[in-house]
C-alpha cells in the first residue's frame, strides 16, 4: 500500500508513525522543532488519516506498507519514533528489516500484547451517527456520553472531516475495520531479539509500560534503554513535548 506521507526539514531522515486512532497531523508541533535538525516524514498509516483504507488491517502488513515506503523513498540508515500502534510497528519492521534502522525510538509501548481497553472509545465513536450529524459539535456531545476527558474528545474528532462542506461528515479512520480488527492491535509482536539502538520512552502515569516489564524488553533489546516522564500518562510527546523532544535528541545524537 502506498501510504500517505509529508515531509519538511533537511539531513538525515527521522520517520514518525502516530498510534491507533491517530494520524500523521498529531505529531506537527514537535516535528517543525525535530525538523531543525533532520528530514522528518509524517506518515499516515493504514486505514489512519490520508491514508488508503483497506478491509485488511495488521502489524504485518503495516511493516510492509512502512517498509514500501522507505524503499521508494530510497532512504537508509533511517531514524524512527513510534507512539503506541506505530511503536509496534517500529519494532515489527526492526525485527524484519534491521539493516535499515539508525536508531529507534518506543513511545510508551512494548512488544507485549495488551488485553482489550479501547470498548469506550469505540463504543462512543460508533455511537455517532453521521447520517443526521451535522456539526463537530453535534459530534462532541454525543462523544461526551462516552468520554468525559476533553483531551480525548479532541484528539478522536480530529478524525471528522466534511465529505460534502455544510452537509456530510465522515470519518478519516476505517471505523468499520478498526471495530472488526482491534484484536489484531492489541497482540504481541513475534521477533527473538533486535539489536537495533532502542529508546524506550514510557509515561509514569501510564500502564502500558510497567517495572515489572524491563526484564523482557531488556533480553528482547539488548541495546535498549528506558526513560520515564514523570507526571505524563500515555500521549507522553503531547503532555510534555519539551521533555519528549530533549529526551530524542540526546538519544539520537
Amino acid at each position: 500500500m502506498k501510504l500517505h506521507y509529508r515531509t519538511i526539514g533537511e539531513g538525515q531522515p527521522l520517520f514518525i508513525l502516530h498510534g491507533l486512532f491517530g494520524s500523521a497531523d498529531n505529531w506537527q508541533t514537535l516535528g517543525k522543532k525535530f525538523a531543525e535538525n533532520y528530514k522528518v516524514y509524517f506518515v499516515d498509516q493504514r486505514n489512519h488519516g490520508h491514508s488508503p483504507h483497506s478491509d485488511e488491517f495488521s502489524y504485518e502488513l503495516m511493516v510492509e506498507d512502512f517498509h514500501e515506503l522507505v524503499m521508494d523513498l530510497g532512504e537508509k540508515n533511517i531514524n524512527v519514533i513510534g507512539h503506541s500502534m506505530g511503536g509496534k510497528t517500529v519494532i515489527g519492521f526492526a525485527a524484519k528489516y534491521p539493516e535499515l534502522i539508525n536508531k529507534m525510538v518506543v513511545a510508551d509501548i512494548s512488544h507485549k500484547g495488551y488485553p482489550m481497553h479501547h470498548d469506550h472509545i469505540l463504543e462512543g465513536l460508533n455511537a455517532i451517527d453521521l447520517t443526521t450529524t451535522k456539526s463537530r459539535g453535534e459530534a462532541e456531545k454525543k462523544l461526551e456520553e462516552y468520554i468525559p476527558q476533553f483531551g480525548m474528545r479532541q484528539f478522536l474528532l480530529k478524525n471528522l472531516y466534511w465529505v460534502e462542506a455544510g452537509v456530510q461528515l465522515g470519518w478519516r479512520i476505517n471505523l468499520p475495520v478498526l471495530n472488526r480488527e482491534i484484536p489484531n492491535i492489541l497482540v504481541e509482536i513475534p521477533f527473538d531479539k533486535i539489536d537495533v539502538e532502542t529508546l524506550f520512552i514510557r509515561g509514569e502515569l501510564s500502564n502500558y509500560i510497567l517495572e515489572s516489564d524491563y526484564p523482557a524488553i531488556a533480553k528482547k533489546f539488548p541495546n535498549s534503554e528506558i526513560h520515564t516522564i514523570h507526571g505524563a500518562g500515555h500521549w507522553v510527546h503531547a503532555e510534555a513535548p519539551e521533555e519528549f523532544y530533549n529526551t530524542v535528541i540526546e538519544f539520537l545524537g
